[in-house]
Parts: C-alpha cells; structure tokens; sequence
C-alpha cells in the first residue's frame, strides 16, 4: 500500500510544483495589475474568466493523449507513442484554430454582456493579446500530456516553473514602465503571458528533437503519420474530456458575467477569489494528473485491482493537500484582499467570499480525483451528460437564485459552488466504482 502512495508522490509532486508555478504567476498577475488600477484589476477578471473557458476546455482536450500514451508505455510501445505525439500535435493545431474562431466571436459580443462601459477600453487590447497566445497553449499542452503520459513529470515541471519566472519579469517590467519599456498597464501583462507561452513552446520542441532525452520516442514521430485510426481516437476522448473540463470552467467563467452586473468591485474581488481558489485547484490538479497516469500504465497491463487501489490512494493524498491549504486560506481571510488592491470594499468582499469557497473544497477535490480516475480508464463520455447536469443544471441556476432572486449577491453566487462540484464528484466517484468493478468481473 505504501508503494502507491510513494510512486504518486514521487510523479504528482513535480506537476503540483510546476502548477505551484502557474499558481504564483496568478497570483504576480493580480497583484501587479491590482495595484496599477483597480479598474484593470476588473476588466482583467472578466477576460482571464473568458479565456480560462477556452483555455481549460483545450487542455481537456489534450488530456486524451495521456490514457493513450500513458497504457503504450505500459506496453513498452515506444515508437507507438511517439506517434500518437504528432497526432496529438496536428489534433490540437485543428482545435487551436477552432477556439480562436470561437473567441473571436466572443469579441465581437463584448458590448453587449452587461459589463461596465470604464472597464471596455482595457478589456479589448488585452482580450486580443491573449487571443494570440492560444495556439501556443495547446501545442505545449501536446507535448507536456506526452512527458506526464511516460512518466517524466519534471521536464514539463522545469519548463513551467521557467517560463512563469520569465511571465513574472516581463509583467514588472511591461506593465510599470521599467528599464525603459513603456508603461502599459494591463495590456503589458498580456504581453508578456503571450512571449513566455511562446518560449515554453520552443523550449519543448528543442528538448524534443535536439536532444537524446527522447531517442526512442522521437523515431516513432518521424516515422508515424498522421492516420485517421488515430486522429479519430484522439478525438474520441479529446472532446468529452474538453467539454466535461468546458463546462466546470463555465460554471464559473458565466459566473463571473452575472458578478459584473452587481459591479466593477464585485468583479474584482472575484478576481482575487479566483487566483485564490487556483491554489487549490491546480495542486489537487497536479496530483490528479499522476493519478490519471499511473491508473493508465495499471489499465495498459489489465491489472484493475491497482488501478482502484491507485484512485483511492490519490484521493487520500488530496485530502491532506484540503487540509493543508484550507487551514492557512481560512486564518488569512481577512488579510487576502489587501494583499492584492489597497480597496476596504473589496477586501470586505473577499473575507466573505472565504467561507463558501471553503465549503466546496471537498467536492473539488472528489470531483478532481475521479475525473482523472476515469480519464486513465478512458472513459470519458458519461462525463458529459455528469457535468452538464453538476454545473448546467445544479450550479449556474442556484447561482442566480441565490445571487439574484435571494438578493444574496456576491456570496450568493458563490454559494452555487459548493452544490455543483459536490454533486459533479459524486456522480464521476459513483461511475468509477461501477466501471471498475465490472473489468474486474469481466477480467
């Protein structure tokens, strides 16, 4: 049993610090630009909840790699793998110009979301810089499911951990005018986000083919074509997973609409909730991801015992990372938001945003677990119809009962939180366990 618990560890740890990475850099972002304007601070709240959705609904996508690689390299099928990488590659490069499409559309219908007409002239230059940045997200996506998917979960960890140090440089410097760069406030912290995805890219592609770190792999890319066997395969558990991962992230993105009609202050303080709330997230995430890659070298070699045994595990380790984190957040409450703006109001707000944002740490963490779980099983398509009904038809309406029609507004909107990730990871738990009886049955 221990063996489990060491083995997680020892692939989840780099991932969580690399997401630690992602988490910092969250966190320099708001701060930075918080104390540069308030006003900034909301009109990047309302963009970073778009371009989350895009972002997140593409890196699910890319999560359909990780089941594939991850039960080949179980097999030692290593030139198999390699080509599942440069499918994976062309099937994001598809994908990259389908969500830029999309938000190109989501532009186009910024004036008319209800959001407030002061925030318009920094939303629009930073919405189009971000834009840019989204083929880069998913070709880095391509290649970091593919380190994690062979158990090489530090490559993607150092490549992270500096292109977030180099994001952090760039947006002191781009957004307060230093070194003799032009102040440019918001839009320079979108700058220098575009620069360090493009880095991180090239950094990958470079360790890749011009390094032996990846030998036997790389001569499977080159070999391998892009098939239709393949690409359909990909996209067979690309898209449930993006739409599953879409759809959580759209619980809050939409969220994040209805809090700019209560106002610019109640958007900012979502803001600084929302790089809060990432601490959590993307250290239960990291441990999910090795989750996810052990149960799919376990489901490779048709060994479900372990494969439950790993699910279970992964979950008691996220448990104490709740403990951890919730412990500190909930003692802070009342520091946070003057961390990140010099405003008592928002400050106000974000210590009353703490309590149901601990309330449904639990269910995100349950909900984290298992989704990965199913993903390293590869079954992913009733994750669909679970978090449509989690988010879609529990989270967004009771946020809008109990933000609106209650008039509980800002922490009434929150409060829906709770209801949709509990429920959402119940259902993807339930699942697990049936599924994975019924191999072991079958087996």
């Amino acid at each position: 049993m221990k063996q489990h618990y060491r083995t997680l560890l020892s692939l989840g740890i780099p991932i969580v610090i690399g997401q630690i990475g992602v988490i910092i850099l969250g966190f320099a972002d708001t701060l930075m630009i918080g104390h540069h304007s308030t006003t900034e601070l909301a009109a990047a709240s309302f963009v970073n909840n778009m371009f989350n959705l895009a972002i997140i609904f593409s890196t699910g996508f890319s999560y359909g790699l990780t089941p594939i690689v991850g039960s080949m390299f179980g097999r030692g099928m290593y030139n198999d793998v390699g080509r599942a990488l440069k499918n994976s590659l062309a099937a994001n490069s598809l994908l990259a110009v389908l969500v830029c499409a999309v938000m190109a559309g989501v532009y186009a219908a910024i004036p008319y979301m209800g959001q407030p007409v002061e925030l318009i002239p920094y939303i629009r230059p930073y919405f189009l810089i971000l834009l840019a940045s989204i083929p880069f997200i998913l070709w880095f996506n391509g290649f970091k499911q593919f380190a994690d998917g062979i158990t090489d979960t530090k490559v993607s960890m150092w490549i992270l951990l500096s292109g977030n140090i180099l994001n952090i440089i760039g947006n002191y410097i781009l957004i307060y005018g230093k070194l003799g760069f032009p102040e440019l406030g918001l839009s320079g912290a979108g700058i220098s986000t575009l620069i360090s995805r493009i880095l991180m890219v090239i950094a990958f592609a470079v360790l890749f083919f011009m390094t032996d770190r990846y030998k036997e792999f790389k001569l499977g890319f080159n070999k391998g074509k892009v098939n239709k066997t393949e690409f359909i395969h990909l996209n067979k558990l690309g898209w449930p997973i993006a739409g599953q991962m879409g759809m959580e992230t759209a619980s809050f993105s939409l969220s994040a609409i209805m809090i700019g009609w209560l106002g610019s202050m109640e958007l900012a303080s979502y803001q600084i909730m929302m790089a809060v709330s990432q601490v959590c997230f993307m250290m239960y995430y990291g441990m999910g991801a090795a989750v996810s890659v052990r149960i799919s070298n376990f489901h490779g070699q048709d060994d479900m015992q372990n494969v439950r045994r790993t699910a279970y595990h992964g979950f008691h380790i996220i448990l104490v990372m709740l403990i951890i984190t919730g412990i500190p957040i909930f003692l802070l409450r009342n520091y946070i938001g003057g961390w990140f703006t010099d405003s008592e109001e928002v400050s106000r707000m974000v210590a009353g945003v703490i309590y149901p944002f601990l309330l449904y740490q639990f269910g995100d963490a349950l909900q984290i677990n298992f989704a990965n779980s199913l993903r390293g099983i590869a079954d992913v398509k009733p994750m669909l119809l679970y978090a449509f009904i989690a988010y879609f038809v529990i989270s967004l309406p009771a946020g809008y009962l109990f933000g609106f029609v209650l008039d509980g507004g800002l922490i009434g909107v929150w409060m829906a939180f709770p209801f949709g990730l509990t429920s959402a990871g119940i259902m993807y738990w339930l699942r697990f366990r049936s599924k994975t009886r019924d191999l072991i049955q079958h087996n």
